[in-house]
């Protein structure tokens, strides 16, 4: 067996693998992700393992930063298979060892993935591989077309909609996220940014991120993107990166006003569900979510620590 680099000619028996466990073929998504690391390679890992000549197992990764609040570098597996009739060979043990490999080339710490609890072959898989269960919470709530996260609470923090002026993510934005995020987080992350901000450029369907204004000044941002199959999810789902506030725009319903709006671009994708990563010990933003009709997911955290 060969662990080797994905090529664009490996494709068809990618999605086709997927396709035996999942149910149905998911090529949207890997279109997608085909096209999003072309953009970016120097931030995707797609390994493929071959046996006389044949595909019979991949494992996708990414590099992240800053997302869920996080500020070490992780990679974050969010794909892989192998093959039915080759299955109870090692392939996919195989296949994390060169993920670890490159993790330690690229001086990362750790590996980084969400699964469904009800999943019990990935579960067993994670436990024999090594991973263990992370500290923060999977969060997540329907989209409906009712403005749901502008109601409830206290009405002391709800902004009047002439007041505040919610507008798609721009790249003139770049430097008032970074400020604002800098006010929360008392770091400057620009590199983060810069990512996210260049990626919702060049791939609007994908990235769904807004910033708040009020009276002209950006007063906030959520930053979003919709997500077609990675952890082996069969249905769409957006995954909320981030979401900043500046200090002194604070308890005026910048935050639920930005989660209004995202919910309802959300509604006219069709996507059904929104979701976000939360560390344990961020009750602010836990109660901040659960004010807002979020709850606990079915999905947990798994993380394996590379030596």
């Amino acid at each position: 067996m060969t662990i080797r680099r994905l090529t664009a000619e490996d494709f068809e028996a990618v999605v086709g693998m997927d396709a035996t466990a999942v149910g149905h073929p998911r090529t949207f998504y890997f279109e997608r992700r085909l096209k999003t690391a072309k953009l970016r390679p120097a931030l995707y890992v797609q390994l493929g393992a071959e046996q006389s000549g044949k595909l019979v197992g991949f494992m996708m990764a990414r590099q992240i930063q800053g997302q869920f609040g996080r500020n070490e570098p992780a990679l974050r597996l969010e794909a892989f298979g192998v093959a039915s009739d080759v299955r109870g060979q090692q392939i996919g043990t195989e296949l994390l060892s060169r993920l670890e490999d490159e993790a330690r080339r690229l001086k990362i710490a750790e590996i980084r993935t969400t699964a469904s609890w009800r999943d019990h072959a990935i579960m067993q898989f994670f436990d024999h591989a090594g991973f263990e269960l992370g500290s923060e919470h999977v969060v997540d709530r329907q989209v409906t077309d009712q403005r749901a996260a502008a109601q409830g609470g206290n009405n002391s923090e709800s902004l009047a909609p002439n007041k505040v002026d919610l507008s798609t993510l721009n790249p003139d934005d770049l430097y008032d996220v970074v400020r604002i995020d800098k006010g929360v987080s008392g770091q400057r992350r620009e590199a983060f940014f810069y990512e996210l901000v260049d990626e919702a450029m060049k791939d609007s369907a994908v990235r769904v991120s807004l910033v708040a204004r009020v009276d002209g000044i950006a007063a906030g941002f959520v930053m979003a993107r919709t997500n077609f199959g990675d952890y082996g999810r069969s249905e769409p789902v957006a995954v909320l990166d981030t979401i900043g506030v500046d200090p002194d725009y604070s308890r005026q319903g910048i935050g639920r006003a930005l989660l209004s709006q995202l919910f309802a671009n959300l509604h006219g994708l069709r996507i059904e569900r929104v979701e976000t990563v939360v560390a344990s010990k961020d009750f602010q933003l836990l109660r901040f979510f659960y004010d807002v009709g979020f709850k606990s997911s079915q999905r947990l955290v798994f993380v394996k620590r590379v030596g």
